[in-house]
């Protein structure tokens, strides 16, 4: 028998937070255990080898039969709601990651506690009939093409009634790419197809398709409108590293910015005007590049673009892959984003180097950085790690960000007596808002949410999909009930689960922002320069932006940082954390009352 193997990684919160100590049994069709795994500090078991069959089977469009063994796993750990997972396909040398999330558990909702996942052979294997329709020439909705942080994908066909989740979008692409093919297809097959899954996601956000239709999802995963995509499978390692590397690259004409609308099918049981995914194994085996390919398929003039507009992401690569010997602000950047990330998942190691110096200690955490997430262990940041590394980033520091602002504005324990509906405005609706933000961080199913203080239309899907979620009547009202349930699930989270964004002893972590000097952070902390300067280790007084500096402090500093968002105004503020406009003025040497989208403010506890 041949080979392949098995690694299952649990985590929640877009891989911010790993959850270590959960059981997992790996067992064949018959129910019987061959493994029993325990997940690390980082969420992640130990890799099993399973048997399966020859790859070869893989290749042939013609066989009728699976050219792999399935697995089913359980995942177990006390607090958390159990995941069945039947049919985990295994290929020969591939290996398959199994995202386990563990929603953690209500104890007075309704309904069993185990989540079954039943998977199916890919959508290039089955026989389907697809109506992929294209949006017409006047759909141009978006001014260019932008890699979003999260895609809504609804989990059915888009008239009938089914869940939303939201997804990270390289997670997206991953999964379908997993549910459409064949993970040991040649090289410039999965390109091809991977180029084909990118544009067409892109396609359907860039043209508001379903959103102009007056949905609140942005894409489905029925094959018969759009591509496959099963919630919660495994994904496999060859693919992985592809989308990676080519998130933020698709196909488009020449002259153009708009994704082109890159249908396709299996091109043998179905066959459609577009790419056919079994011919682009056929044509990779006789040499053909990934663009060669498409082009087969596709007009003679489409080209492969790429775009630097990605949401969250605050730095674009540098375009220079950063190694040993290294230096400048860019290395700098590396070092203060796995800095932070290692409080999550401490088994990256402290970096010891001067700032800015790639130096060993900087190849170690970014070794062991790639390892955790999957990439190739090089201890190289090119393109695929630079932006892992940003997104690792950005949602660590925005689950902080969600936690810090939940101690900041009091939420409590005892939830408001308010009935809240659309259309009411107030401080109630900011907490709602925020608890709906937090909660959306753990559950896909819920919608985030803007905190501006306004019932809309948005907090209403958002408080359904909770209802719904608790099976509690949805009809979009906070009321006792629902306003109960949600400190519930707000307090379980807080306990259930670690988010690292405390102090460590004697210091708390601070990140330099523009117009920082060490006399100011010294003034604000009531500390010393010369304090400042011998805990971090500085011999001069110079700051760079998102240095990540150790401030002295017996206890928590008595403000924390608020991300500007769209709607937010000083006087919103202050009423949203129980402070005055004059104070965050003051806190943040403003003169003016002028705010801008990702501006970091001090808002005082």
């Amino acid at each position: 028998m041949a080979i392949g193997y098995l690694k299952i990684q649990a985590r929640l919160a877009d891989e911010v937070v790993p959850l270590s100590g959960v059981q997992v049994s790996i067992m064949d069709d018959d129910g019987r255990k061959i493994y029993e795994v325990t997940t690390d500090e980082n969420g992640e078991a130990p890799v099993v080898s399973l048997e399966t069959l020859d790859m070869a089977l893989s290749l042939d469009p013609n066989y009728a039969g699976n050219p792999y063994v399935s697995y089913n796993v359980l995942a177990r750990r006390e607090g958390f709601q159990t995941r069945y997972v039947e049919g985990v396909a295994i290929y020969e040398g591939e290996t398959a990651v199994l995202p386990v999330t563990l929603m953690p558990m209500q104890e007075f909702a309704r309904g069993g506690d185990i989540m079954k996942i039943e998977l199916e052979k890919p959508a290039a294997a089955r026989s389907e009939v697809r109506f992929q329709q294209a949006p017409p020439d006047n759909a141009r909705i978006l001014r260019q093409a932008v890699i979003p942080r999260v895609i809504i994908v609804h989990l059915g066909t888009p008239a009938s009634w089914a869940a939303n989740v939201q997804v990270p979008f390289t997670d997206y692409i991953k999964n379908v790419a997993s549910s459409e093919i064949y993970p040991t297809w040649p090289d410039a097959a999965l390109r091809a197809n991977i180029y084909a899954i990118i544009t067409f996601a892109l396609n359907r956000i860039f043209t508001e398709w379903y959103r102009s239709q007056g949905y609140s999802f942005d894409i489905t995963n029925s094959t018969a409108y759009d591509m496959a995509f099963v919630y919660g499978r495994q994904i496999y390692e060859s693919i992985s590293v592809i989308v990676d590397e080519i998130f933020n690259e698709y196909v488009s004409r020449q002259g153009q910015n708009m994704p082109y609308f890159t249908s396709f099918c299996n091109g043998t049981t179905s066959v459609c005007d577009g790419l056919s995914q079994w011919g682009t194994v056929t044509l990779a085996q006789r040499g053909l590049s990934p663009l060669q390919i498409l082009r087969s398929y596709y007009p003679k003039d489409i080209e492969i673009v790429e775009t630097n507009a990605i949401t969250d992401i605050t730095s674009s690569y540098p375009g220079t892959a950063l190694r040993l010997g290294s230096t400048g602000l860019d290395v700098q950047t590396v070092q203060n984003y796995l800095n932070r990330i290692r409080r999550n998942y401490p088994a990256i190691p402290e970096i010891t180097d001067e700032a800015g110096v790639f130096g060993n200690s900087t190849y170690n955490a970014v070794r062991k950085f790639q390892s955790i997430f999957n990439l190739g262990s090089d201890g190289v940041v090119g393109k695929s790690t630079w932006y892992k590394l940003s997104q690792v980033y950005a949602a660590v520091a925005r689950l902080a960000e969600l936690d810090s602002e939940g101690a900041a504005s009091g939420i409590g324990t005892v939830p408001p007596s308010s009935v809240l509906r659309q259309g009411s405005r107030g401080n109630d609706v900011l907490t709602l808002q925020y608890l709906l933000d937090f909660i959306s961080e753990y559950y896909p199913n819920i919608p985030s949410v803007s905190q501006d203080g306004i019932f809309g239309g948005a907090t209403r899907q958002a408080v359904e999909a909770f209802q719904q979620m608790l099976q509690l009547n949805p009809d979009g009202i906070v009321g006792a009930a629902t306003w109960r349930a949600l400190y519930d699930v707000y307090l379980n989270l807080r306990g259930n689960t670690n988010i690292p964004s405390g102090p460590s002893a004697g210091y708390f972590e601070y990140t330099v922002r523009s117009g920082d000097t060490l006399w100011l952070l010294s003034q604000r902390y009531g500390t010393t320069v010369e304090a400042i300067k011998q805990l971090n280790g500085l011999s001069g007084n110079e700051l760079s932006i998102g240095q990540v500096l150790k401030i002295p402090s017996s206890e928590l500093p008595q403000y924390f940082e608020y991300t500007v968002k769209f709607g937010d105004t000083l006087w919103l503020l202050s009423q949203r954390y129980g402070t005055t406009v004059d104070a965050i003025k003051r806190l943040n040497g403003l003169s003016g009352n002028e705010l801008y989208i990702g501006q970091v403010l001090l808002i005082p506890n």
